[in-house]
C-alpha cells in the first residue's frame, strides 16, 4: 500500500508540474474568482509539485505504518477558498490512509480541485473512485476535517462535535524582525506578504520589530513588488482601507502599495500590514507562546526552533501541517 501511495503521489507531483496543460481551466479558475490569477495558481500548482518530489514523499510517509489493509471510513472535507488547491492535503491524507472522501468545496475554489481528480483518473483510478464531491446535506460520515473562520468553527463545533473531528479557526502568522535583516532577507520576506495577496493564513499580516524599528528598510527592500497595485481588487483594498483609517485619525506608515499601521491584533486586511513593538525577546517569545492558537507561522532568524525561514511561508512541506495536528496520524487511529 505505501509503494501505491508513493507512486500516486510523485506521479500527482508531475501532473502538477505540466501547467501548461491547465490553461483552459486558469482561466476559468480567475473567471470564477479574480484572486486566483494565473500566476498565483501557477504558483501553487508549481509549489505542489516540487513538495511532491520522491525523496519528500518517502521522507514524509515513512514516519507512518501505514497498513495494508483499512477499514475504510467516510471522510466529510469541508474545504476553504482562499487559496488554490487549499485542501488538497487533507485529502491526500484521506485517500492515502485508505478512507473515502466527501468534499464539500468552497465556492471560491470550485474549479481545479475537481478537474484535477479527473486528471488523475489515468494513474489512480482509486483514488479517483473514492472522492464523491457535494453540494448537499451530508448525513453519513464517519469523521470529519473542516477549515473556515472563527465563526463557523463555532457551527463546525456544533454540529459535528460528536464525531472524531479536525476543526481548524482563523490563524495567522507573524514576522519578528530585529533591524539587523540584510536587503535579501527582508526581499524574501516580501513573497510571504504578497503572495496570494496575503489571503492566506501562511501569509504575513503582522510584524514585530524593536522601538525605534527604521522601516525604511523594509520599504526599500520589498519596492520590487510595487506592480501588485496594479491589480485592480488589491488597489481597491488598499485605497478604502487607507480612507477608513485616515477618516478614524489613525496614524499610518506607507509606500503606495502597502499600509502599516500600529495595532495588537494578528489580522490585518488586505494591502495592510500591522505591527507592534517589542523591548524584550523573552517577553514577546512568551507572548507569542501565550497566543500559539492564533499563530500559524513565525517567520524569522535565530527566533525560535519552529521559526520559518524569510520566504518559505507559501511553501510548506507534506510534513507541516495545518494548526500543527497531524491529519495522517489522526486519520490512521480511525481505521
Amino acid at each position: 500500500m505505501k509503494q501505491r501511495n508513493i507512486n500516486n503521489l510523485v506521479r500527482l507531483g508531475e501532473l502538477l508540474s505540466k501547467t501548461e496543460q491547465f490553461n483552459d481551466i486558469f482561466e476559468k479558475a480567475e473567471q470564477q474568482n479574480s484572486w486566483f490569477t494565473r500566476a498565483n495558481v501557477i504558483f501553487a500548482f508549481k509549489s505542489w509539485s516540487d513538495a511532491l518530489s520522491e525523496n519528500n514523499v518517502k521522507q514524509w510517509l515513512s514516519q507512518y505504518q501505514l497498513p495494508q489493509t483499512t477499514s475504510s471510513k467516510k471522510i466529510l472535507i469541508i474545504m476553504a477558498g482562499n487559496l488554490p488547491l487549499v485542501g488538497l492535503h487533507d485529502l491526500l491524507c484521506v485517500l492515502i490512509t485508505g478512507h473515502k472522501a466527501i468534499v464539500k468545496l468552497s465556492s471560491n475554489d470550485c474549479v481545479l480541485l475537481p478537474y484535477l481528480i479527473t486528471q488523475m483518473k489515468t494513474f489512480a483510478p482509486e483514488w479517483t473512485e473514492a472522492v464523491t464531491f457535494t453540494d448537499d446535506k451530508v448525513t453519513e460520515y464517519d469523521a470529519v476535517i473542516a477549515t473556515g473562520s472563527d465563526n463557523t468553527a463555532r457551527y463546525f463545533e456544533y454540529y459535528f462535535g460528536k464525531k472524531p473531528h479536525i476543526i481548524r479557526k482563523n490563524r495567522h502568522s507573524v514576522a519578528v524582525l530585529t533591524g539587523k535583516e540584510t536587503p535579501e532577507e527582508l526581499f524574501a520576506l516580501g513573497k510571504d506578504i504578497f503572495l496570494y495577496y496575503g489571503l492566506g493564513c501562511r501569509s504575513i499580516s503582522k510584524l514585530f520589530v524593536p522601538k525605534g524599528y527604521d522601516f525604511n528598510l523594509l520599504f526599500q527592500a520589498i519596492y520590487p513588488y510595487k506592480d501588485i497595485i496594479q491589480e485592480q481588487k488589491y488597489a481597491n483594498n488598499y485605497d478604502y482601507n487607507k480612507a477608513v483609517y485616515l477618516m478614524s485619525l489613525f496614524q499610518l506608515l506607507e509606500n503606495g502599495f502597502l499600509l502599516l499601521k500600529e495595532d495588537e491584533h494578528y489580522g490585518s486586511p488586505i494591502a495592510t500590514l500591522f505591527y507592534e513593538y517589542y523591548t524584550d525577546v523573552d517577553s514577546l517569545k512568551e507572548k507569542l507562546t501565550t497566543d500559539a492558537e492564533k499563530i500559524q507561522c513565525v517567520v524569522a532568524h535565530n527566533f525560535t526552533t519552529e521559526e520559518v525561514a524569510f520566504g518559505e511561508t507559501q511553501t510548506p512541506q507534506l510534513w507541516d501541517y495545518a494548526d500543527g495536528v497531524d491529519t495522517l496520524n489522526f486519520l490512521l487511529k480511525l481505521a
